[in-house]
């Protein structure tokens, strides 16, 4: 299982709102995102992304994908 951990991503960074996101993906990496786009990815995990997008916040927020997503391999049941 995948959990998204952008929140937490931006908290270490001292990045606590959307537009203070939208400032960033802006400045540093020139992507832009509509005001819903940016609320979605801190409301919701995502089912898809554009590769573009997910460069876009790695650029912005200096970090690797693997920082974003927390993976958790799902539990094998006893005698399966």
């Amino acid at each position: 299982m995948l959990v998204w951990i952008l929140r937490n991503v931006m908290a270490q960074r001292g990045i606590w709102s959307g537009a203070d996101l939208a400032r960033l993906l802006k400045e540093k990496a020139n992507y832009t995102l509509s005001a819903a786009s940016v609320s979605a990815l801190l409301n919701h995990q995502p089912r898809q992304m554009k590769a573009e997008t997910l460069d876009a916040l790695c650029t912005a927020l200096e970090c690797t994908p693997n920082d974003l997503w927390v993976h958790t391999p799902p539990r094998k049941e006893k005698g399966a």
